[in-house]
C-alpha cells in the first residue's frame, strides 16, 4: 500500500479522539504487512520500532503523528470522504499518519543505519491534555537515549515543496478555565434585594479580556444564566481559554485571575468558583535540531520558511517539555482551504515531500 492509499483510507473512516480503535487495527495491519514490530499504547495508540543494523541501538529518534479526528461533517465531495456522520479529518492527522507509515516502510526495506527509530501513532491529540501526556505517563522511551522527538502538522499558509520552521518558542501554552458565580437572583423589579450574579459575571469577563496582550491570549466563548427577560437567576457561569508563550507567564496569569476573583466577590457580594483544566504547555523547539533540519530541508531543494510564533497549541509540546524536540510545518498548498473546517483539502502531493523529508531527517540525526 502506498502512501496516499494509507491516507485516503484513514480519511474515509475517521474516528474522535480515544475513539481510534478501527483507525489502530488498520495500522496495525499494515504494520504486519510490512514485518515492523509494534505494540499499543495510550488506549488506542500505537507505537512501532525499526532497529537499525549499526550504532547504539539505545540511542533511537522518535517520530510522532496523530491518528484522530473532529466532529465536523465533510463537505468536500472527494472520491475518498468521510464514511462516518459528523466525524472528519479535518486537521490533516490521516496525512500525518501516512507519512510516518511511509517512513517506516522506507526504513524497514533498508535498515542500513544506526541507533532505533519509534514511530508513534498517537491517539487523541485534539483532546484537552490526552494523547501525548497519556503517552508519557507509561514511560515508553525509559530504556532509550532519546536524541529527538520529530513532528510535522500540514499548513496551508506554505506552497507544497515549502517547510516552515520556529526555532525556540513556537506555539503557546493552552488552559480552559472555567467559572460559576452564584448570587441571590429575583424579579427584575426587585433588584434592592439581588446580589446579581449576571452583573459580576459581566464585570469578570470584562476583566478577563483586559489581559489579552502580544503574549497572552484570553477568550470566553461559552455563558451561561438560565434567567429571563425579567428574572435574573441566582447562578451564572461562563467557560474559555487562557494561551501563553513561557510557563512562567502561564503560572503568573493564573494568579492574576485568582486574584481577579476574589475582587468580583468582594465587589458584589457573591462566590465565585473558578476552575483549571490543565491543557498543553508551550511548545519549544530545540535550537540546534532545528537549524540542523533547516539545512537539511534547503540541501534536499526545499523552500525554507521562517515561521514566527503561534498562538496555535499542539500536545507535541509536552514531547518538548521532555526531550529535544522540533515541530514543523509541511506546505499542503494554499488553495487547500483552512484547518478545521469541512472543506479543509490538502494537496496529496505533500505526502511525497514530507515522507522523503522525515525520513532523510531521522537518518541524518540517527547517522551523525
Amino acid at each position: 500500500m502506498d502512501t496516499k492509499e494509507f491516507r485516503r483510507q484513514l480519511h474515509r473512516h475517521p474516528e474522535l479522539s480515544f475513539e481510534e480503535h478501527q483507525t489502530a487495527r488498520f495500522i496495525s495491519e499494515r504494520l504486519s504487512e510490512l514485518g515492523v514490530e509494534f505494540y499499543p499504547i495510550a488506549q488506542t495508540g500505537i507505537l512501532a520500532r525499526v532497529e537499525g543494523r549499526r550504532g547504539n541501538l539505545k540511542r533511537c529518534v522518535v517520530l510522532r503523528a496523530e491518528i484522530d479526528a473532529l466532529p465536523i461533517s465533510e463537505l468536500t465531495n472527494v472520491d475518498w470522504s468521510s464514511e462516518q456522520d459528523g466525524v472528519m479529518h479535518a486537521c490533516g492527522h490521516d496525512c500525518h499518519a501516512a507519512v510516518l507509515y511511509g517512513v517506516l516502510k522506507r526504513l524497514q526495506l533498508n535498515r542500513d543505519f544506526e541507533g532505533t527509530v519509534l514511530a508513534l501513532f498517537q491517539p487523541a491529540e485534539e483532546f484537552c491534555a490526552g494523547g501525548a501526556s497519556k503517552v508519557l505517563s507509561e514511560q515508553p522511551f525509559k530504556d532509550y537515549d532519546v536524541v529527538a522527538v520529530i513532528g510535522q502538522h500540514v499548513d496551508s499558509a506554505l506552497d507544497v515543496g515549502e517547510i516552515g520552521f520556529c526555532p525556540g518558542k513556537f506555539m503557546a501554552s493552552t488552559d480552559e478555565l472555567k467559572f460559576v458565580i452564584k448570587g441571590v437572583g429575583g424579579g427584575a423589579a426587585m433588584r434592592n434585594q439581588m446580589k446579581d450574579p449576571v452583573v459580576a459575571m459581566a464585570d469578570l469577563i470584562m476583566r478577563l479580556n483586559m489581559l489579552n496582550s502580544d503574549v497572552c491570549l484570553m477568550s470566553v466563548g461559552k455563558v451561561e444564566a438560565n434567567g429571563a427577560a425579567n428574572y435574573v437567576p441566582d447562578k451564572c457561569s461562563c467557560e474559555g481559554t487562557m494561551r501563553a508563550f513561557n510557563e512562567g507567564l502561564r503560572a503568573r496569569i493564573k494568579d492574576m485571575i485568582n486574584h481577579i476573583t476574589q475582587e468580583i466577590e468582594y465587589k458584589y457580594d457573591v462566590e465565585v468558583e473558578f476552575c483549571v483544566r490543565e491543557g498543553n504547555p508551550c511548545l519549544e523547539n530545540d535550537t540546534q535540531l532545528s537549524y540542523e533540519a533547516m539545512l537539511l530541508a534547503d540541501s534536499c531543494g526545499y523552500k525554507v520558511r521562517d515561521l514566527e510564533m503561534s498562538p496555535i497549541t499542539d500536545d507535541f509540546s509536552f514531547y518538548s517539555q521532555q526531550y529535544p524536540a522540533l515541530f514543523y510545518s509541511l506546505g499542503v498548498g494554499t488553495k487547500s482551504g483552512r484547518r478545521h473546517t469541512a472543506m479543509f483539502l490538502p494537496d496529496e502531493r505533500a505526502l511525497e515531500v514530507g515522507e522523503e523529508f522525515m525520513w532523510q531527517l531521522a537518518l541524518s540525526i540517527l547517522n551523525k
